[in-house]
């Protein structure tokens, strides 16, 4: 009799598992309690794959040995709390992708940099000649391409939540880039629970893998303390040399791990800003873990061209640059696209707030930012930071409304920053939508 699985959630993720689900023999069912988008219902249909939307039939899914779950349903939710009282076992696609495939995995988490650092690898790894697969947050279901794909190498962003239910999945090179406040409504709001989420990363490595850390980070600094791993630990850092790992001498980049030397002048990277050469110094490492030729890694951090949504370039319009940063929907993200400005700067802030202290802004709003658009619904807590410490604040409903607005406050050579700090869920579908409207506002102007 065929095993039975359920998958939580039609996204990509979720249809992923279920072909792979079914490639390996599963009976499987797909629940959505949303609408599912018209894209994957056609995939559902095509591989003859059982679903239903704007429901949940719990009977069925309780029935089952094993779940598998989108990670954008938190553990909180009453079917997955019923699951779990019950000892069933509720994992992630990657969990389960894991499971048939022994390709090597190089996973990217952190609360900032992580689509970045994963398209930096993947790029150079595609240069260095390698058969590799983009997967986990950017890129394409993993479980789907383990099903249909053969890839030897996979270059995985996983985010705190796709840990979380993560338990015997096993990366061959872990990165944490960072940890800052991010999502603490999902973790009862106690940073502890957050971080630890994050350092499930570097579970189950073994003294043939590699665990490369940022070693300015304080928080990764105390809990790497407390790390009984067994892995090769390789830090970075822009604060210190270093012995082995990667850190900045007299303005080079500079690696040294398994008696392998690599160096490179920081001017020849591509991407501007401290946070970049920090995911540059982590991509270096790892390069070298590979051990991808020095020529080629040197290639790769100078010619990666960065991420939509990330510190993009729009347009100059009457002199005035448009930076569409939409992916910043934390502080961290938006201390860093402030800090590589070098003009004065009009930015657009404001959306759902997760749990945000502006106060770490404060320095950098004053140094840099002439005036501040809030866009979202609720700006109380963007007024009660800035108010008199920015000539101008102003609210917009719309994107349309915000650039127009910022256009207006800006002169020749500023620069107008759509950098949030928020998520996007008020006014927008996604961080993505927010992006794609403020670039057609701006086109518009």
């Amino acid at each position: 009799m065929k095993k039975r699985i359920v998958i939580l959630g039609a996204g990509e993720s979720g249809v992923g598992a279920a072909v792979l689900a079914q490639a390996k023999g599963f009976e499987v069912f797909v629940s959505d309690f949303g609408e599912i988008n018209a894209k994957y219902k056609k995939a559902l249909a095509d591989y003859k794959i059982d679903y239903e939307e704007k429901q949940h039939s719990e009977d069925l899914i309780l029935s089952v040995n094993e779940v598998i779950k989108s990670p954008g349903i938190p553990d909180t939710a009453p079917l997955i709390v019923k699951l779990k009282e019950q000892k069933t076992s509720v994992i992630s696609e990657i969990e389960f992708a894991g499971r048939y495939t022994n390709a090597k995995m190089i996973c990217i988490t952190g609360s900032n940099g992580k689509t970045t650092t994963t398209l930096m690898l993947y790029h150079m790894l595609q240069k260095a000649g390698f058969n590799v697969g983009l997967a986990g947050n950017v890129g394409n279901s993993l479980a789907w391409q383990v099903a249909e794909e053969n890839f030897s190498h996979y270059v995985v962003e996983l985010s705190s939540f796709q840990l979380d239910g993560m338990y015997d999945f096993k990366a061959d090179i872990a990165m944490l880039l960072n940890i800052t406040p991010d999502h603490l409504d999902r973790y009862e709001y106690k940073m502890k629970n957050y971080v630890d989420s994050k350092f499930r990363i570097a579970q189950n490595l073994t003294e043939s893998d590699a665990f490369v850390y940022c070693s300015d980070d304080e928080i990764i600094s105390n809990e790497i303390k407390n790390l009984n791993s067994r892995a090769q630990l390789l830090p970075f850092s822009i604060k210190k040399e270093l012995k082995t790992g990667g850190w900045i001498e007299d303005d080079e980049i500079k690696i040294q791990c398994n008696e392998y030397n690599f160096s490179m002048d920081k001017k020849d990277l591509s991407l501007p800003g401290i946070h970049n050469v920090y995911n540059s110094l982590a991509s270096g490492i790892a390069g070298n873990v590979l051990r991808i030729r020095k020529e080629t890694i040197r290639e790769s951090l100078s010619d990666f061209q960065g991420v939509d949504h990330r510190l993009e370039k729009v347009v100059k319009v009457r002199g005035i640059q448009f930076i569409n940063d939409s992916k910043a929907t934390n502080i961290n993200s938006t201390w860093y696209a402030l800090e590589s400005m070098e003009e004065p700067v009009v930015w657009i802030v404001g959306g759902i707030d997760k749990g945000n202290d502006y106060s770490v802004l404060l320095d950098l709003v004053r140094e840099k930012v002439k005036g501040i658009v809030c866009l979202g619904i609720d700006n109380e807590k963007i007024h009660k930071a800035f108010d008199g410490k920015v000539d101008l604040i102003v609210e917009a409903k719309s994107m349309s409304q915000a650039v127009k607005l910022s256009y207006e406050i800006a002169n020749k050579d500023d620069i107008v920053l759509l950098s949030p700090a928020c998520a996007s869920f008020d006014l927008f579908k996604s961080y993505e939508d927010r992006g794609c409207q403020f670039k057609e506002e701006v086109r518009n102007l």
